[in-house]
């Protein structure tokens, strides 16, 4: 175990002086259920998700001078969800050292994006923690900072409600309404969109995020519209 953690540690490039906390972080509530701890990593989830705005914000900020505030924080957006942060979290094999429940264990929980993006959150604020805001700010500059990097090409794809409800507009058609149905359980909810015109269903998408599936919803719409040239 010490071996694997040691693994791990030199994937993120960050050594822990205090080992409990890196446990902690690894931790799912599913395994405190049926293990004689007492704590998860929800709490240091919560720390780290303010730690990674935090340091995204500065990094937005100094990096792109050229962009205002709203294509900065559709940028900042582009790497803090679930799931760029589960990308990060497999590219460093997180998922192989979490401490799950059997149930969620067996259920595929290791490659599943909420979980893994919880628990890399869990592991900014346990760096964080252990060496403070300079090892924190480093750590999301190393493993996020490239991502942020590349996002710049892709904020015209952000916001595609936005895109969808102003291309309607100017076709004098009415503002778009969307329905979801959810499916899952709490801590893993699927979201199933439509996106209608009046009573016409213009796209629907998916994803596990009311917000995210409406995007995707939005997107499929645009393409619609624009095979058929409206």
């Amino acid at each position: 175990m010490a071996g694997e953690r040691s693994e791990l540690e030199g994937r993120i490039g960050y050594r822990f002086s205090d080992s409990t906390l890196l446990h902690r972080a690894l931790c799912h509530r599913s395994w405190i259920a049926e293990s004689a701890e007492t704590e998860s990593n929800e709490r240091l989830e919560f720390l780290g998700d303010a730690v990674l705005g935090w340091v995204i914000a500065d990094l937005a900020y100094s990096r792109f001078s050229d962009l205002g505030e709203g294509a900065l924080t559709d940028l900042r957006k582009s790497v803090v969800n679930a799931v760029a942060l589960a990308g990060i979290a497999r590219g460093v094999g997180l998922g192989k050292h979490l401490l799950l429940g059997r149930g969620e264990d067996s259920g595929g929980g290791r490659d599943r994006d909420s979980i893994l993006s919880d628990a890399f959150e869990a592991l900014l604020g346990a760096i964080y923690l252990d060496g403070g805001a300079t090892a924190a700010f480093d750590a999301v500059e190393r493993l996020v900072g490239p991502h942020l990097d590349a996002s710049p090409e892709r904020l015209g794809a952000l916001d595609r409600k936005s895109a969808l409800q102003e291309r309607l507009a100017a076709a004098g058609r009415p503002t778009p309404t969307y329905s979801a149905i959810a499916s899952g359980p709490d801590h893993d909810k699927w979201f199933e969109v439509e996106v209608r015109c009046g009573s016409e269903v213009l796209g629907a998408g998916s994803g596990r995020s009311k917000k995210v599936a409406e995007q995707a919803a939005a997107a499929v719409a645009l393409a619609a519209l624009d095979d058929l040239g409206d």
